[in-house]
C-alpha cells in the first residue's frame, strides 16, 4: 500500500495533541514528568476568559499540587475500585447502560476497517475512552476529515459530554475534577468543528458507510 504524506495544519496538530494527553490522563495516573509539564505549561489569560483557558489553568494549578502517589489513590477509586471504580469509562456503558454491547462490536469492525490492532497486552476493550482519544488523535494526523467525522459521530460524540459530568462529580475527583474540565471544554469545542466538517462534506463523499475503509498499519496501543 502506498503510504500517503498528509499536510497537517497547526490546529490540528493541537487537537491530536490535546487527544493524546486525555488519553495519557484517563489511561493511568499521570507519572512525575507529565504533572511537571502540566505545571509548567505557560498560559495567556490576560486577553482570553474563555472555557478551554479556564480549564487549563484549573489543570496548570492541581498538577502543582498533588504527588504521583495522591493520584495513584485517585485514579484508582475513580475507575477502578475494589470490584467497581465511581464511574466506568466505556463507550458502551454511556450509549447502552451494558459492557461489551453492539457499540463495541462496531467499534471493533471500525477499527479493524481503519488498521488498528490490538495489542495483546492490553486488557481493557477498545471502547475505553483513552483508548478512543488515542484514535482520534491518530486520525486527526492520518486520516481524511470524512474519516475523523464518522468516527466521532458514532463512537464519541453522544456520550463524551456526559462521561466529563460524571467524572467531574466523581465522588474522590480532585485533580481529576480539572481533566474533567478541560475535556469537556475541549470537546464542546470539537463538536463546533466537526459540525462545520460536516456542512463541508458533500453528502456523496468517497468515505460513505457503504465504503470499505482501506486499513493502514496502525496499532491500538490502549
Amino acid at each position: 500500500m502506498t503510504e500517503l504524506v498528509r499536510e497537517v495544519s497547526e490546529n490540528d496538530q493541537l487537537r491530536a495533541d490535546i487527544y493524546q494527553l486525555l488519553a495519557a490522563l484517563l489511561r493511568c495516573q499521570p507519572s512525575a514528568e507529565l504533572l511537571q509539564f502540566l505545571a509548567s505549561l505557560e498560559i495567556d489569560a490576560s486577553e482570553d476568559d474563555s472555557d478551554i483557558t479556564k480549564a487549563w489553568l484549573a489543570v496548570k494549578l492541581a498538577a502543582g499540587q498533588f504527588t504521583t502517589e495522591q493520584l495513584e489513590e485517585e485514579y484508582f477509586n475513580i475507575f477502578l475500585g475494589v470490584g467497581s471504580g465511581e464511574i466506568l469509562p466505556y463507550g458502551s456503558w454511556f450509549m447502552t447502560g451494558s459492557l461489551m454491547d453492539k457499540p463495541l462490536a462496531l467499534l471493533r469492525q471500525d477499527l479493524v476497517q481503519l488498521g488498528f490492532e490490538r495489542t495483546d497486552e492490553v486488557k481493557e476493550p477498545e471502547d475505553h475512552v483513552a483508548a478512543l482519544c488515542e484514535v482520534m488523535g491518530t486520525l486527526i494526523l492520518e486520516a481524511p476529515g470524512y474519516r475523523q467525522l464518522a468516527f466521532y459521530q458514532r463512537h464519541i460524540g453522544s456520550w463524551i459530554d456526559r462521561f466529563c459530568d460524571h467524572l467531574a462529580r466523581a465522588p474522590s475527583a480532585a485533580f481529576y475534577a480539572t481533566v474533567a474540565q478541560l475535556a469537556k471544554s475541549f470537546f464542546a469545542i470539537e463538536a463546533n468543528e466537526f459540525e462545520q466538517l460536516s456542512l463541508n462534506i458533500p453528502v456523496n463523499c468517497p468515505g460513505s458507510d457503504a465504503e470499505k475503509i482501506q486499513p493502514t498499519s496502525n496499532e491500538l496501543v490502549s
